[in-house]
């Protein structure tokens, strides 16, 4: 008798393994990287995309399964994608980010990125990592459940990718060249976009606009991604609210909210209720979050809109559109409050809870600065973390120096704190300390025993100006665990920790002269850079790496990298 028990728990085991590696698939994709010259705003301009499309292709996949994506470089710059917020557990030579994880794709060459999506569900996105390309090369990723499984709320009718992106008149490469060499930060965008389109705010527009059909009593979910360069944006759509539940693919208890505030770089998922009356439209419309007042801004809307239509027609007879009413670009309190109120889903879908116990803790502070410049009539701009500016490799990746243990890539003398203590929101505090205004250039790593747990203090200064940062951290997600504003007290702001249902994610912004907390476990071996989402901020320094050494395993350990790996 006992050895039938046995037979049938290994029969029920080699079920289950069985089942699970059939519920698996491998995705695969070609991006064609090219020049494209399209209209926008009354004239035409030549851009990079992939696939000839803006934005580029939605990446659909179930959680299990594995992607390949053949880049093929037919545009004239270096490339390389990103996946961002994807965990890349074995598979960090995909993650992307030049000179980080690989040296760009030349032109006239390609590279097949290989890895697998586990433990995460929602969505996520694609964008070029070199240069300021990521201005026009970038799509939407939906991770959708495994078979057999759902999602934790009312299955929607339909998904709809919302893609917020920044229009320039210009070529945006030669941009970031003339920033890069002058110490300038480059202009501003000319437009926000909608899935690629202005919305008729702007010139030559009115047929530019994203349109989105709804029938009435059905549910949406509107997977929404900030892939504007630099700025933070606010979200609405007239007449209605939106329940957020999810952030960065990852479940979040159900928030019920009229205005979405989304940062470059971040998701997030919202179910809307179309519970108007057939036949009327409503503006979707988004403007920026404009959190350092003192420093120029793009201040326009795009805007497209939603038509209630029958089940069976789809003709737009409505002449009058309702328009929702923004916050103002200024509106730092209604910003911190939705930031601050999103909880993850406790006992959701691949929930993590708080690690408890800490292994390291730093305070980083993050903004801007000064780069002394030798022979220079002025000092030029730059950013920086705990005061070093970061600065890109040239000849080798930084993951490639880890694993052949090559040296003079990168120095693993990141610091846990800032070298200079002061305080860090005073805007006048330059004037009886102006040498805090300049940076130290370097290619600094912080190097991490495998599964350390890490508490980090985020710390806004303003030196040049007080604003909002969005982070992102690659291969990880990180708990939230308190943000404010002013200065981090830890004998005062510890007792604010959420260790209970905190947000887990992967971009955080944040607060304006404030700081917040996050908190990784530090599970993934390789070469992981955090930096600003910001784009004009990356170029100018503001980054660090975390190198995660190897665990006690093979399957905790770097694996080499691919055979057709770019070289630079």
């Amino acid at each position: 008798m006992e050895g039938v028990r046995v037979s049938l728990a290994c029969a029920l085991l080699l079920f289950v393994v069985s089942s699970s590696i059939a519920s698996a698939a491998i995705v695969e994709h070609t991006f064609n990287v090219q020049n494209l010259t399209i209209s926008r705003l009354c004239k035409r301009q030549v851009i990079t995309v992939v696939n000839g499309s803006l934005p580029g292709p939605t990446v659909r996949v179930k959680e299990g399964d594995s992607l390949v994506i053949h880049v093929i470089n037919n545009s004239p710059h270096n490339i390389t994608i990103h996946w961002h917020g994807i965990f890349h557990r074995l598979t960090v030579w995909a993650d992307g980010p030049s000179m980080i994880t690989q040296c760009p794709i030349q032109p006239g060459h390609r590279y097949a990125y290989r890895f697998n999506i586990t433990g995460q569900e929602g969505t996520l996105w694609w964008h070029a990592h070199s240069s300021f390309l990521r201005a026009t090369v970038y799509g939407a990723i939906i991770i959708r459940p495994k078979p057999g499984h759902s999602y934790p709320f009312p299955k929607p009718h339909k998904e709809v990718p919302i893609i917020f992106g920044e229009w320039w008149n210009t070529d945006v490469v030669a941009l970031e060249e003339a920033a890069i060499a002058t110490g300038v930060p480059p202009n501003n965008s000319d437009a926000y976009t909608i899935n690629g389109l202005p919305g008729n705010l702007y010139p030559c527009s009115k047929d530019r606009m994203f349109n989105l059909d709804v029938v009435k009593g059905k549910l949406y979910l509107l997977r929404i991604i900030n892939a504007a360069m630099n700025m933070q944006l606010f979200f609405k759509i007239a007449n209605h609210k939106l329940t957020v539940v999810a952030a960065d693919a990852v479940y979040t208890k159900p928030y019920l909210t009229d205005v979405i505030v989304i940062a470059p770089g971040q998701t997030v998922d919202a179910l809307l209720h179309a519970d108007q009356s057939i036949g009327s439209s409503y503006y979707m419309a988004a403007h920026p979050y404009a959190s350092a007042p003192s420093v120029p801004f793009p201040n326009t809307t795009t805007r497209g809109v939603i038509h209630y239509i029958s089940g069976a027609s789809k003709t737009h007879k409505t002449k009058r559109v309702l328009m929702p009413k923004l916050p103002s670009f200024f509106d730092t309190p209604t910003a911190h409050r939705f930031y601050s109120n999103l909880t993850s889903l406790v006992h959701g879908p691949h929930w993590v809870p708080v690690p408890r116990h800490v292994d390291e803790e730093m305070l980083v502070t993050i903004g801007l600065g000064l780069e002394a410049c030798a022979g220079c009539p002025n000092s030029k701009f730059a950013a920086s973390m705990n005061n070093h500016s970061f600065v890109l490799p040239k000849k080798l990746s930084i993951l490639e120096a880890v694993f052949h243990g090559v040296e003079g890539i990168f120095t693993p003398d990141f610091p846990d704190q800032p070298p200079v203590k002061f305080d860090y929101t005073d805007p006048n505090i330059t004037q009886t300390s102006p040498g805090l205004l300049f940076v130290h250039k370097s290619t600094s790593a912080k190097v991490l025993k495998f599964n350390t747990t890490v508490d980090l203090v985020l710390q806004n200064h303003a030196l040049l100006a007080a604003e909002s940062h969005p982070m992102h951290l690659h291969g990880f997600n990180f708990h939230v665990l308190a943000q404010g504003f002013g200065n981090y007290d830890p004998t005062r702001d510890r007792s604010k920790y959420n260790l209970v249902n905190p947000q887990f994610r992967n971009t955080l912004a944040v607060p304006v002269g404030g700081w917040a907390v996050i908190r990784f476990r530090a599970d993934n071996p390789g070469a992981w850079i955090m930096h600003c989402h910001i784009d004009v901020h990356l170029p100018f320094g503001l980054g660090m790496v975390f190198v995660v050494e190897n665990g006690p395993t093979k399957s905790t350990s770097l694996p080499p990298p691919p055979p057709d790996l770019p070289r630079c």
